[in-house]
């Protein structure tokens, strides 16, 4: 594959989670599976042509900004972006790379990249009904606790659903085996807001929940300082 179909591909930073301030190309795909209500990129798919990058081009970029690459969307692993988001993850050259999903196709994603590649995988779960609640539940179990390369990142607004969802996802770390730093290690819980002001009225509750459970706390860095 030459060449794939992105409606934004420009240098900036990573704005939130685990790479948080990092430099990176910014590589986004149309096509999501889902229609969250507080989308932040709803009209950004709605209304962008996509245009058709060279993988070639995006490796100059690369070297050019010493800058790593994350994968958004959208939704990347979205049957029409599926292939191209592998082929720009194992074909091209890079210190690190984000893939940022909801996880509709991430486990098969994963499975198929190159696992010598310095890829994050970033599962951000999207829980509107019971269907999504044990989705999240047995990527928790499944991948996210077996695979140190995934990191999950949470929007917490304080409704109950997500309360339950992140004392679940304590219980299930505290049985696992597999380190006693889980919680730390793979979880990062931001503010809602669309703007500076509101994130800062939300964080409060949010730095309440990461020390209840210590977790992460996350800025939305590219919304407090607009850089994206």
């Amino acid at each position: 594959m030459e060449s794939v179909k992105l409606i934004e591909n420009f240098v900036s930073w990573q704005g939130e989670g685990p790479d948080s301030g990092r430099r990176m190309i910014i590589l986004r795909f149309k096509t999501c599976n889902k229609k969250c209500p507080w989308c932040d990129t709803s009209v950004k798919m709605r209304i962008s042509a996509e245009a058709p990058y060279r993988l070639e081009n995006i490796q100059q970029q690369i070297y050019e900004n010493q800058a790593g690459i994350m994968v958004t969307g959208g939704e990347p692993t979205v049957e029409r972006h599926f292939d191209e988001c592998l082929s720009l993850l194992n074909n091209l050259i890079y210190p690190v790379a984000n893939v940022e999903s909801n996880g509709y196709k991430l486990e098969k994603l994963i499975s198929l990249v190159d696992p010598l590649k310095p890829v994050r995988f970033i599962y951000s779960p999207k829980i509107f009904n019971d269907d999504d609640y044990e989705f999240a539940l047995e990527f928790v179990n499944k991948v996210l606790i077996n695979n140190n390369k995934v990191s999950m990142k949470l929007v917490y607004d304080g409704n109950p659903i997500m309360d339950d969802f992140m004392k679940q996802i304590d219980e299930i770390f505290s049985v696992s085996s597999k380190s006693p730093f889980l919680n730390s290690e793979k979880v990062w819980v931001m503010p809602e807001g669309t703007t500076g002001s509101n994130l800062i009225i939300n964080s409060s509750k949010v730095f309440d929940i990461c020390e209840k459970y210590n977790f992460n706390f996350s800025s939305r860095n590219h919304i407090i300082y607009g850089f994206i």
